[in-house]
């Protein structure tokens, strides 16, 4: 064994996609090459020793914005130890400003950008000559008809219990400044065919979740309808062993047609995840979105009325333009639609994203540290962005939990956003913690604030018993999948990239 890819993926559950592409495209090298997978976490010195048990002479680390601390880590720790093998990096977080990087520096070699044919090349000239004499190289961009497809190299253990990552086309053709995919110049398609023939064997082979993570799943409606009703026809065929399928989709573009193939699929088998990200014109077109707020609403409502899909919804606090008073309209705005998520997303500054050319004009401060979260604007302050963090831990715990289904209507009233708030600041206060909160005493306090607030005794026992003590609907598997891929958001925004 010559040649080793590795990466720290955000949790076990997340098979990493990009590996397995520069598998497949390994070539007369892939019979040389393995994939040795970790999660963040794991101590530096037992991913060094595990990396360096075959001896390989290169090692090739996937980096993004949820690893790259870790990563640098096992770098340093394995160039120190083993200072013979060759390291070469790829993936989104060190594809731009790479020269501020010290994972970078202490690498011996760096692919940005598409790194499926180009790691593969690379390679071969560390091995056979002649030795390349750049650090950096920029990653070429085939045809995707010219990509191998790296399905079968899910392994069975995969299959039966990790989330299958897949795609059906690569790129985005919209320009929304906070994401990475705006540098696309429009989105490719796989050919689908030759796609879908690689799902039957999937599916074949026994597996039943599958996320999609095309940024436009609903681009090409006629494409969305033909993998929609390659899983409608599974579900038909195994009712009893039904499969899972997560799709990314455009708010405002749902026709007639594809409206008819997602009412067709039964609880539990679809997960939609939306992007509305502000309901504010203004910064829509500051950050060059675009988006029919009201078509997207109307469409929020008719899947949430006329469909069994699970929609996770996501809005992002602190983008340059928007203040506290203007999110909290949109986030109202969101909840009376009622989704079944509203994932509340602090922005991120992702290496080399367009975002960054506010920053003077809106004051936008950011953490130097990973993931570059957004710390103060010139509309939101520091202690208020703070808030706003906490805000969002806590409606994981409370809300996207489904723990507190019966409960939480009370909870957020007429004014969900400020009651929310009220909720939140009063539990830092109580607390001091974001994290590590029992359940049963969050169930506890939750109890004693609506007490606080006049809500008679028997009926909050009434709700939180309904909820708490698990008469409530379980958790759907949609639930569960998007609880897992949810773990690693910053990876829909920077996937595209394999390496």
């Amino acid at each position: 064994m010559t040649i080793l890819l590795s990466t720290l993926n955000a949790r076990y559950a997340h098979a990493s996609l990009g590996l397995r592409y520069l598998l497949a495209n390994m070539g007369d090298l892939q019979a040389r090459t393995q994939i040795r997978e970790f999660v963040i976490g794991a101590k530096t010195a037992d991913v060094v020793e595990k990396l360096l048990e075959q001896k390989p002479q290169i090692v090739g680390f996937g980096v993004y914005i949820w690893n790259v601390e870790e990563t640098t880590k096992v770098v340093a720790m394995l160039k120190r130890v083993s200072p013979q093998t060759v390291v070469v990096l790829g993936g989104p977080e060190v594809s731009y400003e790479p020269e501020q990087q010290a994972i970078v520096q202490l690498a011996d070699y760096l692919i940005t950008g598409w790194g499926d044919v180009s790691f593969a090349s690379l390679c071969r000239q560390i091995l056979d000559g002649p030795q390349p004499l750049m650090k950096i190289h920029a990653g070429v961009q085939p045809p995707l008809a010219e990509i191998a497809m790296p399905y079968a190299l899910y392994a069975d253990e995969d299959i039966a219990h990790r989330i299958l990552y897949v795609e059906a086309s690569r790129g985005c053709p919209f320009k929304c400044e906070f994401c990475l995919s705006s540098l696309d110049k429009t989105a490719w398609p796989f050919d689908l065919e030759r796609f879908l023939a690689q799902l039957e064997l999937l599916h074949a082979r026994g597996a039943r979740l599958f996320k999609f993570v095309d940024r436009t799943f609903n681009l090409n409606i006629k494409s969305s309808l033909r993998i929609m009703q390659f899983f409608l026809d599974k579900l038909a065929a195994t009712p009893d062993d039904p499969v899972f399928a997560h799709f990314e989709v455009v708010p405002d573009h749902l026709p007639d047609a594809l409206k008819d193939a997602i009412a067709r699929f039964p609880a539990g088998t679809l997960q939609l995840e939306i992007g509305i990200q502000t309901f504010n014109p203004q910064v829509q077109a500051l950050i060059s979105r675009k988006q029919d707020d009201s078509k997207a609403a109307e469409n929020i409502a008719w899947l949430c009325r006329h469909s069994h899909a699970h929609l996770h919804v996501d809005l992002i606090a602190g983008l340059p333009g928007e203040d506290i008073d203007s999110f909290a309209a949109g986030f109202d705005r969101l909840v009376a639609l009622q989704p079944h998520e509203i994932q509340f997303g602090i922005l991120k500054r992702l290496r080399g994203t367009p975002v960054i050319r506010h920053t003077l004009t809106y004051g936008l401060v950011f953490d130097p540290h990973p993931p570059y979260t957004i710390l103060a604007t010139d509309r939101i302050d520091f202690s208020s962005m703070q808030r706003l963090v906490r805000f969002a831990r806590y409606w994981d715990l409370v809300a996207n939990s489904g723990r507190f289904a019966h409960t939480l209507p009370r909870l957020l009233a007429a004014a969900p956003f400020g009651n929310f708030m009220a909720f939140s600041d009063w539990l830092y206060a109580k607390t001091d913690a974001t994290h590590r909160i029992a359940m049963d005493r969050l169930a506890g306090l939750v109890a004693e604030w609506l007490r606080a607030r006049g809500m008679d005794a028997g009926e909050i026992n009434k709700l939180l018993s309904t909820d708490y003590a698990g008469q409530a609907p379980k958790p759907t598997r949609a639930t569960a999948v998007a609880e897992n891929a949810n773990a690693a958001l910053p990876q829909r925004q920077a996937r595209h990239i394999a390496a």
